[in-house]
Order: structure tokens, then sequence, then C-alpha cells
């Protein structure tokens, strides 16, 4: 069974165009115009272990925020295309991961609900171009179009790089457990039968 997903989402503000197989080796390629961004999408498809391709462009004339929201709103509806029904994954997944004095955890449930708790300390504004407000937005815009409930909390940090980065392997490793198949599970697993709003 291939799950894979090709999402195109093409608005006034950008033009994206993503590719995603969550049963991959971590290839990816990203181009969204944002460095640091690309930088941390790569993160999440390499340590995910998802074949990721991204081509974003977006009114980076304006600022990043479009762009950013935009491949990430396709990133989550990607997720959710290719896991289908969900039948037989393993559905939770957590991890705990270190970056050099960073520390975070994170924890996913492919629930078919929306929901986000994120817990990050207040960061300088800029990591190069990158506007560090934006990283609870990804995870806001990702959780909205997948459908998926994630916690996410930084432990310790006090570089802004290595919190943002350690957040979005954290992230990665806990999808890559939580999408796995369980030969355990029969059907769907929840009592109600779906995994969908």
């Amino acid at each position: 069974m291939s799950r894979t997903a090709k999402i195109e989402r093409t608005t006034k503000e950008s033009s994206v165009l993503l590719e995603l197989d969550i049963d991959g080796t971590g290839q990816v390629e990203v181009d969204t115009g944002v460095p640091f961004y690309d930088h941390m999408m790569s993160q999440l498809g390499k340590h995910g272990g998802f074949d990721l391709k991204i081509k974003t462009d977006g009114d980076l004339e304006v600022d990043s925020h479009h762009t950013v929201e935009d491949t990430s709103l396709a990133f989550g509806a990607a997720l959710k295309e290719a896991l289908g029904d969900k039948a037989g994954i393993k559905r939770f997944g957590d991890a705990l991961v270190p970056l050099d004095e960073s520390l975070v955890q994170s924890a996913v449930d492919l629930s078919g609900r929306p929901y986000l708790v994120h817990e990050e300390p207040e960061l300088v504004e800029l990591i190069g171009t990158y506007d560090t407000t934006l990283t609870r937005h990804i995870w806001e815009s990702i959780v909205a179009s997948a459908d998926i409930c994630l916690h996410i909390r930084v432990i310790t940090g006090r570089n802004a790089h290595h919190i943002v980065e350690s957040q979005f392997k954290s992230v990665a490793r806990a999808m890559r457990e939580a999408v796995k198949f369980d030969d355990s599970v029969i059907g769907v697993p929840s009592t109600k039968g779906t995994l969908s709003a």
C-alpha cells in the first residue's frame, strides 16, 4: 500500500507544490525561499523518515508569513491524505530530543481532531531572516490541516536556533513512531472505529 500524497495549493499569496511519502527514507528537497524554514522542514522529513519535496513561491516581498503558513498547511494536508483511514497504525508517538543545551519533548496522536499545546520560551525575534514567532504558527497550521493532536514542550534551551531545530527533530521522531504499522492492531486503533473528525 502506497502512503503518499501530492498537494498543490495556490492562492494570491503563494503557490505550493508538495509531495510526501511517509514510508520513505528521509530524502528531502525543500525550496520555499525562506532558508531557515527550509532547514527546519528538511529536519522534519529526514528525522521522520519521510520523502519530502517542497517547492513554494510566495509573496516574500511582503514577508515570509504567507509562504511559511501555506507550506505548513500543505504539509498537514499531505500527511492526512497519505495516512488514509489509519488502519493498522500505532497512532501515538513521542520523542525526547536533545540538541546541545536544548531539550524538547513531543507527543503526537493521529486522532482526527486538531489540538495543539506548545510551550516555548521567549526567543530573539529573528534567526537570520526567520521570524521566530512563526514557529508556533507552523505547528498550528500543520495540526489544523492534518487533524492531529500535538504537544510540544521545550524543557530547556537558550540558543534560538537550537530550540527551534530540536522542536522539529522531536516532532519528526514522534510522527515517525505514530505512523508506523503495528501488527497487533486490527483495523483502526480507536474504540470509535474511526480516526476522522
